[in-house]
């Protein structure tokens, strides 16, 4: 698995736990789940903080990825042109 692979898989990843992250805090907003994430310990606070700590994580992981992924399109391109 390369690099770039690599990279879109960690995005992909924190894209749905962050999701998950914000339903569970809209849930224990609504007092749907509340008794469960306070036995967990994870206020309202928490899980927005987790879920955004996720997106930027997600960002981060798919810009570097789409940056990777044009430096070694561009790299082939220069071997071709000189090919």
């Amino acid at each position: 698995m390369g690099r770039c692979t690599c990279m879109q898989w960690v995005a992909r990843i924190t894209y749905f736990v962050g999701w998950i992250a914000l339903l569970c805090g809209g849930l224990v907003h609504i007092r749907l789940a509340r008794t469960l994430f306070t036995a967990v310990d994870l206020s309202k606070r928490n899980l927005f903080e987790l879920s955004m700590a996720c997106f930027v994580i997600c960002i981060a992981s798919s810009l570097q990825s789409c940056h990777s992924d044009c430096k070694t399109k561009e790299a082939s391109c220069a071997t071709n042109k000189t090919a």
